[in-house]
């Protein structure tokens, strides 16, 4: 298609020679054959399809710093407000290249050949600013499709399905991607374009589109004039008919003329391989960029290659692949090609030669093949003269400092907080999810105590669009994180989200928000009459309290807090637990555990001595309280050494007289703290044992979900010394006799071996 633009009325072209390159983006083999084409046209100027804004930071691109994948990002230097963007009004969009895009390749062949590099699409300014059509108001066709189904915006899928194709990806593969050799591609896209946008009608054209081409033409227009004599432009191939058209300037100057448009910047940012999968919801992205970074950076016998690679990861996993079964795999996958008319092997047959051969059917080595190369998730990176906000230099100077490099695979960061670097990066990771910069995710640590954390860090390209929406709040990650949290302490609409973000504070180590976020706590905490609020704020706060001297931060104001709700609590739970319906005590369960549990690591003696007496006063009016409730609080009291009558209180509860869902109830809250007990006071395991035994079909049926839920939350261990302790109860005891008459315990035998068997016991 590399073919001569024809002149445009309007006078402007009427020197210099315009060759319009139609590519893919993303695609090794366009990427390949524009190198090719472009050193073949040698070009004084090169105009990309991209945002013209970066015209003024593209020369980055040849710094040896700058290692793709990468991509420019444009963005609203504020939010619609004038302060930090909300999530849901972002302004910032993405161009994203990796080695083998095309344009990127045109980049770098600029530069180094001394070009002038430009992006000719319409402006990031105009593009960010919503459309005025929406998608639904678009006229839909006669036979009622919408305009999603049609040729415009999938043109290699309508070529596709024409060469006899269900796969758009597989078939621009052997078209182009797998061609080394033979003549130029571009033509012949071109012609195919032509072809397909004719039967377009040009009445349901996209507005948004239109511009975009006005504007690139205007551009070519421009660079023409001013002296130019050999320009090369680089865009998608659905583009080509329409630069290559006889437009009158004066149509564009008219579908350009008065577009809105918004302030906005432009840098470079890191990007991954992984956003560059269509799977990722990336519009232009394609289905394996690891596959196709091989296939454009493997300088010759792209199979082989690529199978030695995924030997290579297997063995890494203590897999046993030989250089026969490399060789085998090779044979398989060139022979699956021959058989399907392709003319080299694609990932396809690739992945299917090395799930058979490789793998040997496996499909769990085939998922790590295809995660660690298929996709091939790497991060790119930009130099240091990129232009960033101070909020993204302070974090990448405190990155250095820490020894915390960014990447694009999860890993695992083990913090020990008595070590000074590693508390250095505690607070670090903590300060960035105030700001919503979620780098590093908290995971249950595997060490006991409280000086470990454990993270699990992975760096998303987003997250610059975070930080430069966080540079509202301030120039550096500590001053961010300390006005965010002002702001969300005056923001927060209960008392439990105070007491998270005071309880964040304490883990980011933000000493100057704490007073402003201490005063709102305690005026809402002595406001807040609620005492399941209080419950619910309680632990939080514990937390902050019991890790914060931990860290070595001070919390005296904090102390104070904690201490006046632990007596209202105390005082208020009484009348609050007192004639609740199930859900209601089902929720109130959840608080009466946190807070005994937050006032055991709290530690102090005499806040529990006061909760315990608080527990105590509620068993002591059974009549009012929720058997789930009664059964919890004296399951609590007997851990803690506090009741010495749990027998006679439990053969009361499951007694004849109680209601069997009662009952259940009862023996749910009694037991959710774990079924240990039942294998260690064999005269609860009797009560249980005897009360499930004497339950009347129905009432049984009634209660069985309640007794599943409890004794399904337990470990197998637990349930199998449970089990164990219930058979041999029952191996000491006389076998009843049934009412109608004797058993016959030689027929009988059989069945019993097989309960047995199920139940995974051992036959007497």
């Amino acid at each position: 298609m590399a073919g001569l633009l024809p002149r445009l009325p309007g006078g402007v072209l009427t020197a210099g020679r315009v060759e319009v390159f139609g590519i893919r983006h993303h695609g090794p083999g366009s990427a390949r054959a524009l190198r090719g084409a472009l050193e073949e046209f040698g070009p004084d100027a090169v105009l990309i399809e991209g945002p013209p804004e970066a015209d003024a930071i593209v020369e980055l691109a040849g710094d040896a710093g700058m290692v793709p994948p990468v991509a420019l990002l444009a963005y609203s230097p504020a939010g619609p407000s004038g302060g930090a963007a909300d999530k849901g009004d972002r302004k910032a969009a993405f161009w994203p290249f990796a080695e083998f895009s095309p344009e990127w390749q045109a980049i770098r062949y600029g530069l180094a050949a001394g070009a002038a590099v430009r992006f000719c699409d319409l402006p990031a300014a105009n593009q960010l600013v919503p459309a005025e059509r929406d998608e639904d108001e678009r006229p839909a066709r006669d036979d009622g499709e919408r305009p999603e189904e049609d040729v415009r915006l999938d043109p290699l899928g309508t070529l596709a399905k024409a060469a006899g194709y269900d796969d758009a990806e597989r078939w621009w593969d052997d078209v182009v991607e797998h061609r080394h050799e033979g003549p130029s591609p571009f033509p012949a896209i071109a012609e195919a374009m032509a072809e397909l946008r004719d039967a377009v009608e040009p009445s349901r054209a996209d507005p948004r589109e239109e511009q975009r081409e006005a504007h690139m033409r205007r551009t070519v227009r421009r660079t023409v004039k001013e002296g130019f004599e050999r320009v090369a432009v680089v865009c998608g191939a659905w583009h080509v008919p329409a630069l290559r058209a006889k437009v009158p300037a004066t149509h564009d100057d008219r579908t350009l003329r008065g577009l809105p448009k918004t302030r906005i910047a432009m840098t470079w940012v890191p990007w991954t391989h992984g956003r560059l999968a269509g799977r990722s919801g990336y519009g232009a992205g394609v289905r394996s960029p690891g596959w196709y970074h091989h296939l454009f950076a493997a300088p010759d016998r792209p199979i082989e290659r690529w199978l030695t690679a995924a030997a290579r990861v297997l063995r890494e996993e203590d897999l046993h692949v030989s250089s026969a079964h490399v060789i085998e795999a090779v044979r398989l996958a060139e022979t699956l090609a021959a058989l399907r008319g392709r003319p080299l092997a694609g990932l396809d047959e690739v992945t299917e030669a090395t799930r058979a051969v490789l793998c040997e059917g496996a499909e769990l080595p085939v998922e790590l093949i295809r995660k660690r190369m298929v996709v091939g998730e790497r991060l790119g990176a930009v130099p240091d003269r990129t232009p960033m906000v101070p909020l993204q230099r302070d974090l990448q100077a405190e990155q250095r400092r820490l020894r915390l490099k960014p990447s694009a695979l999860d890993k695992e960061q083990d913090l020990d907080l008595r070590k000074p670097t590693d508390l250095e990066r505690s607070r670090l990771l903590h300060r960035l999810r105030l700001l919503d910069v979620d780098w590093g995710v908290p995971a249950e640590s595997r060490s006991k105590g409280t000086f470990r954390e454990t993270w699990t860090l992975a760096w998303r390209p987003e997250f610059d669009v975070e930080l430069i929406e966080a540079s509202a709040w301030g120039t550096t990650v500590r001053d961010a994180a300390t006005a965010r949290a002002e702001a969300m302490a005056a923001q927060a609409g209960a008392l439990p989200e105070l007491t998270s973000v005071a309880e964040r504070c304490l883990l980011a180590d933000l000493g100057d928000a704490l007073p402003t976020v201490m005063r709102a706590l305690a005026d809402r905490a002595a406001l807040d009459t609620d005492v399941a609020h209080l419950m619910a704020a309680l632990p939080a706060l514990v937390r902050a309290l019991r890790y914060g001297d931990v860290r070595g931060t001070a919390t005296g104001p904090l102390r104070t807090v904690v201490d006046g709700l632990v007596v209202r609590v105390c005082v208020g739970l009484p009348p609050a637990v007192s004639g609740l319906d199930d859900d209601a005590a089902r929720d109130f369960l959840g608080h009466v555990d946190a807070v005994h549990g937050a006032l055991a690591l709290l530690a102090d003696d005499g806040h529990l001595d006061r909760w315990r007496a608080a527990l105590e006063n509620l068993i002591a009016r059974p009549e009012t309280l929720h058997g789930l409730l009664e059964g919890r609080v004296t399951r609590l009291l007997l851990d803690a050494g506090r009741l010495h009558d749990v027998p006679a209180r439990m053969a009361r509860a499951v007694s004849v007289g109680a209601a069997p869902a009662r009952a259940a109830a009862w023996v749910e809250g009694f037991l959710s703290g774990g079924g240990l007990v039942l294998v260690h006071d064999e005269e609860l395991l009797r009560l249980v044992d005897g009360w499930v035994s004497g339950l009347p079909g129905d009432a049984f049926t009634g209660v069985l979900p309640l007794l599943r839920r409890t004794f399904g939350a337990y470990a197998a261990a637990e349930r199998r010394a449970i089990g164990e302790r219930v058979r041999r109860a029952g191996a000491d005891a006389p076998p009843p006799r049934p009412a109608g008459g004797d058993v016959d315990d030689k027929r009988a035998a059989p069945a019993v071996a097989t309960a047995l068997r199920v139940l995974g016991w051992e036959a007497p």
